[in-house]
């Protein structure tokens, strides 16, 4: 009898245990909508938060778009008709999804813009990012101290802006130029171009074709008889771009030296071209961090609480300003990037080298 007892508490303990870890696992489904595959950046944002929801208790359905908008429009109907509990979107184009969270809202599903401003929506939560004027920022301040690194002004610079239908691209160009602007107005930077304004400078898609191109062209026409010093880039992907134009005429040989170009998102080829003396720094943006906040947003949304907040002032969708959570984005070159990338444990160092 006393074994017969053991053996069916021993059943007891373990269908409570197995029923407790089914409710831990089945706190709902989070539908994740990523733009595309062709940037390092997102592949890690995807899979930092599918490992940070599952780690959490809840099911992922993570879709990437390949930059095609009517294919991200289908892919979140699909999220809603699955019945997702919480949309987090990273929109391609930003002005593109009222429709769609229409439904999701008819359907009480709660949305995140995870990084992008979904804008012209009435229907968006909550927003985590990072300090996206930072960004720019940082970018102008490298820039600046790379440029008088190579001695005094005036210096020959180019501006390059990300695409126009992502929100961040206005608040890294407009922070990069709360730095440059003083430095043009005085003469000390020379935009040899004048092209200037996101109207001038942007890149659809954050295109590094469209980039490396555009600067072809900038180099043909402006520069046949003095040297660019700088380029202002936003974005790894167009850097890489940037610098194969640069390449292409002579800079980065013994008689011409490589211009200083910033980026953003610390992808591999661009630090190996950091460390190589070509891209001359990048902004780091630990998307394992921005994963985090965002699981902790929809823990709070799903619990019935108030997630946590640290802007409610910056980020006007065109409808509502949306409540959000900034980041702190850090800059990285060769003096910092072991520390940085592989002190945090985000790359290896094989990896790298």
């Amino acid at each position: 009898m006393k074994i017969l007892q053991t053996v069916i508490a021993s059943f007891a303990m373990a269908a409570t245990v197995f029923a407790g870890a089914a409710i831990a696992a089945d706190k709902g489904t989070i539908g994740i909508a990523m733009p595309t595959k062709s940037s390092a950046r997102w592949i890690s944002d995807g899979n930092s938060m599918v490992e940070q929801f599952e780690a959490a208790g809840y099911k992922t359905d993570l879709q990437y778009a390949e930059d095609d908008i009517p294919n991200q429009l289908a892919q979140i109907e699909n999220m809603i008709t699955k019945g997702a509990n919480v949309l987090v979107i990273a929109a391609i184009d930003g002005t593109t999804l009222s429709n769609v969270l229409e439904n999701a809202n008819a359907a009480g599903i709660k949305v995140i813009a995870y990084d992008r401003l979904i804008r012209d929506s009435g229907h968006v939560d909550y927003y985590a990012t990072f300090d996206n004027f930072q960004v720019g920022v940082l970018q102008a301040e490298a820039l600046v101290k790379g440029l008088k690194a190579k001695g005094d002004g005036p210096y020959n610079v180019e501006l390059f802006g990300g695409s126009p239908d992502d929100n961040n691209a206005f608040f890294f160009y407009n922070g990069a130029m709360s730095v440059l602007q003083p430095m043009i107005d005085s003469g000390e930077v020379v935009i040899v171009s004048g092209q200037m304004g996101m109207d001038k400078v942007g890149t659809l898609r954050w295109d590094g074709a469209v980039a490396q191109a555009r600067m072809d062209n900038l180099l043909s026409a402006f520069y046949t008889e003095k040297d660019v010093d700088g380029v202002l880039s936003p974005y790894d992907g167009l850097s890489i771009g940037i610098l194969s134009s640069l390449k292409g005429v002579g800079y980065g040989s013994a008689d011409k030296a490589m211009p200083i170009v910033t980026g953003q998102d610390a992808e591999v080829p661009s630090v190996k071209s950091i460390l190589a003396g070509e891209q001359n720094s990048t902004v780091f943006k630990d998307t394992r961090e921005l994963a985090r906040v965002t699981v902790g947003m929809v823990d709070a949304v799903l619990g019935g609480g108030e997630p946590e907040i640290n802007d409610t002032k910056t980020y006007d969708n065109g409808v509502k300003i949306i409540p959000s959570y900034l980041l702190k984005p850090v800059s990285v070159d060769k003096s910092n990037w072991e520390e940085i990338l592989i002190g945090s444990g985000y790359y290896t160092k094989d990896q790298i080298q």
